[in-house]
């Protein structure tokens, strides 16, 4: 069965772009376009990855990691950072939230691959 993985963006070419990327190496994807829709997709989706955007309408990526490491069925699911942001405070922040890893936009599809490939296994 093929791993499941959310992407959360509010751009869409990021999505599509994450999401071609995905599929095309053989994982199952979820799109969510902030924060809040991808806690209304969340449950019960068996979701084994989550990659997300840091600023984001809505709810952003750093309050989105709070909430799903607060669901007991997300609490050990790893969590990417896909932002343009790169300041150690921000990734000290995200760290504290419980980001599993930080992946600076733009990014090569080989080099997400790569990071999802070593976190899922």
């Amino acid at each position: 069965m093929a791993k499941i993985i959310m992407t959360v963006d509010d751009s869409a070419s990021i999505r599509q772009m994450v999401s071609f990327t995905l599929k095309g190496a053989g994982y199952d994807v979820i799109e969510a376009v902030d924060g809040k829709d991808a806690l209304a997709k969340v449950d019960g989706a068996g979701i084994n990855m989550v990659i997300t955007d840091l600023n984001m309408p809505n709810l952003d990526g750093i309050g989105l990691i709070r909430q799903l490491r607060a669901n007991p069925s997300m609490k050990f699911v790893p969590i990417i950072m896909l932002t343009t942001e790169s300041q150690d405070s921000r990734k000290q922040e995200g760290k504290a939230a419980g980001a599993t890893g930080w992946i600076v936009k733009p990014f090569k599809p080989d080099q997400l691959l790569a990071v999802v490939k070593k976190v899922l296994g």
